[in-house]
């Protein structure tokens, strides 16, 4: 039963790593939140979420942003709320929440930014396996949005938000 005074025998083949939160979501960009705006978002994000034990991906393209982030679950948790309180983004949809011990996806932070056309094949991944009301409208406003044009001409204050997001 046990290999050495207190250890379990295998321990380590149980072991997959610590206990992680991953926290996977979309949202549209607010007015006035452009390129030098993510630029400084993504380096307060570095230096935070390095103190905080957080690490993961951001993806901003065509007024979208999609981030992955994983850490300690209270850590997480703490960050979905400011998220959620961030008025530089609304419609705001949870593709993926889950808690589980394994070793990290992202070891390092890291900052990516892709196209348009990648981000709306993961909305519309994320649109075809959604069952929520208020994401499913969501998810068709950001897809909407994408198909309308560019960034600068739908605006927040222009559109309806139908009681998803903030």
């Amino acid at each position: 039963m046990f290999d050495e005074f207190g250890f379990p025998a295998d321990a380590d083949a149980a072991y997959a790593g610590p206990v992680l939160e991953t926290f996977v979501y979309c949202s549209r960009a607010a007015e006035g939140v452009d390129d030098a705006e993510v630029d400084r978002i993504i380096e307060f994000s570095q230096s935070r979420n390095v103190a905080r034990d957080i690490t993961g991906v951001l993806v901003f393209g065509s007024g979208v942003f999609f981030q992955w982030v994983e850490g300690p679950p209270a850590q997480v948790e703490s960050l979905i709320a400011s998220l959620h309180g961030d008025p530089r983004h609304y419609d705001i949809v949870t593709l993926d929440r889950s808690a589980e011990e394994r070793a990290r996806l992202y070891p390092n932070w890291e900052m990516e930014r892709v196209g348009a056309d990648d981000i709306r094949a993961v909305l519309q991944e994320a649109l075809e396996s959604a069952e929520n009301e208020n994401n499913i409208a969501a998810l068709k406003r950001i897809l909407e949005h994408l198909d309308s044009g560019p960034v600068d001409t739908l605006h927040p204050s222009a559109t309806k938000r139908e009681g998803a997001g903030r």
